[in-house]
């Protein structure tokens, strides 16, 4: 998590619960308006997902689902 975040975080949990959520809840239509189908990766997402597909893991469309277990 970004110290931006964190930072944002600290100041929220200074307020009173009934404001805690409607920060919340601001937070969340802002990441919506953003993102409303929550397929936008952030920077940290983006190069986590770089180094899994650097590591050899295997496709879904690789694998024989019907035969799993088997």
């Amino acid at each position: 998590m970004s110290d931006l975040a964190l930072d944002a975080a600290r100041m929220m949990e200074m307020l009173p619960e009934s404001e805690q959520h409607f920060a919340f809840e601001f937070i969340k239509r802002l990441v919506r308006a953003w993102d409303p189908d929550f397929t936008k990766v952030t920077s940290e997402e983006a190069r986590q997902i770089a180094l899994a597909e650097e590591s050899g893991f295997v496709d879904e469309s690789e694998i024989d689902w019907d035969s799993i277990g088997i």
